[in-house]
């Protein structure tokens, strides 16, 4: 119990570290990629708050999760998205302070980006999308979460180009390299654990 509890908090810390983050950056006027990047997008064309798109964004991933890679961790993911978009919604209300450096804006939100990604991922739960495919590789074929999601990342990024700039799409870019090299250096195995657990709970029932 005091270990769901503990990975329950982190998460929830994750989740606001992490929309904490996406707000910097859409103060610095600048962007991110994946699904958070994609409703970043979609947000200059559309009056809809970032949080339903990018809720809307991940729908298509939890066929992926769910066939590959477990019903508890679709659960948790599919919880943890809902709880960002809320959350990253409510900061809207909130009027925090401009960062007029946004080089330094980027470093900062690809910190908190990073770290609140790491939480959520290393207590057995995604922000999916991208996360889900990074995820699945990894565990699948070995392939380092924080280069996929990189290399994923840079490709929106660049096309997001055409319309917050190429200058601030390059420097968009710092956040993604900060955020991934934290990603890919602390990390667990979040779907070995939730199948393990799985597989536990299934078997004290039989």
């Amino acid at each position: 119990m005091a270990d769901w509890l503990k990975r329950l908090s982190l998460v929830i810390l994750g989740l606001f570290l992490t929309s904490l983050g996406i707000k910097v950056l859409s103060i610095s006027q600048l962007t991110f990629g994946g699904t958070a990047g994609i409703a970043t997008i979609i947000t200059f064309i559309s009056e809809s708050s970032w949080g339903f798109w990018f809720f809307i964004a991940n729908l298509p991933f939890f066929i992926i999760s769910l066939s590959k890679l477990g019903k508890w961790f679709t659960i948790s993911s599919l919880l943890s998205i809902t709880g960002i978009s809320i959350t990253r919604d409510l900061l809207d209300l909130l009027a925090l302070p401009e960062i007029n450096n946004m080089v330094l804006g980027s470093a900062l939100a690809g910190l908190l980006i990073g770290v609140g990604v790491t939480f959520v991922l290393n207590n057995g739960s995604s922000l999916g999308g991208i996360h889900i495919l990074a995820l699945y590789l990894d565990e699948r074929f070995k392939i380092n979460r924080g280069i996929t999601i990189f290399l994923c990342d840079l490709a929106i990024i660049l096309s997001a180009a055409a319309l917050v700039g190429w200058i601030n799409a390059l420097v968009s870019t710092i956040s993604i390299i900060v955020a991934s090299t934290i990603i890919g250096r602390y990390k667990k195995s979040p779907i070995k654990e939730m199948v393990e657990e799985e597989e536990a709970y299934s078997l004290s029932k039989s």
